[in-house]
């Protein structure tokens, strides 16, 4: 059976996924409130490396870009924002509308289930400040089975 990774099209399938994602949570009056103090010229790249490495790819986005730790300090210190959690995951499942990847009815719940977990649990963990953040975690791994457990942020 093919990893996830394979499933959704190896790197240049999340690639297009990364790229519809952000193209959809920009256009989102709630969600783009997350990139209104900019973002990285090389953020899609960095996203589907990111995501690749936690459905089975290969570990590119560590030996490039930092650790699961830094993608959570990255994300924590925002405070409570359940409406924009819900308005990207939805925007998630839409890109994957618009890759067609949901045309696999089982990648796509998978995926779904990877993001929104994500979203809710190691990206919403940290509210208050970036120093509650961890210092140091695996990315986090998912198989067809969902969540492998012992590999990134502990469940909450």
């Amino acid at each position: 059976m093919p990893t996830l990774f394979e499933g959704a099209g190896g790197l240049p399938g999340l690639r297009r996924l990364a790229d519809a994602w952000h193209a959809r949570v920009l256009a989102d009056p709630v969600v783009s409130h997350a990139f209104s103090h900019g973002f990285r010229d090389d953020h899609i790249e960095r996203l589907a490396a990111y995501w690749a490495e936690a459905l089975g790819g290969p570990p590119e986005y560590t030996e490039r870009y930092g650790t699961e730790a830094d993608v959570v300090r990255l994300h924590s210190g925002n405070g409570p924002h359940d409406e924009m959690n819900e308005r990207a995951v939805a925007c998630f499942d839409a890109a994957l509308r618009d890759v067609g990847l949901d045309r696999d009815e089982r990648l796509a719940t998978v995926l779904h289930d990877y993001f929104a977990w994500a979203t809710w649990n190691s990206m919403y963990r940290h509210h208050g400040s970036t120093d509650e953040g961890p210092r140091d975690l695996p990315v986090q791994q998912w198989s067809w089975d969902g969540r492998v457990p012992g590999a990134g942020v502990e469940e909450s």
